[in-house]
């Protein structure tokens, strides 16, 4: 698994979503979503790079005390 990203799965795949829809892809290695933010879901289309990472906040590089 790529760290805050997609599982990648050497192909080919078949994967059965939750509402029971079959998907297919004959490629060689095929990056599955884990974040579900893609909107090619199950697939990944890297809209997880797009996301602001909460440990960036100001807060989160304050001295703990």
């Amino acid at each position: 698994m790529v760290p805050n990203g997609p599982m990648l799965v050497e192909g080919p795949v078949e994967l059965v979503t939750d509402d029971g829809v079959t998907h297919t892809s004959d490629r060689f290695v095929v990056a599955v979503c884990a974040c579900r933010r893609s909107k090619r879901y199950p697939f990944c289309d890297t809209s997880h790079r797009k996301r602001v990472r909460s440990d960036d906040s100001p807060a989160s590089h304050e001295d703990n005390r």
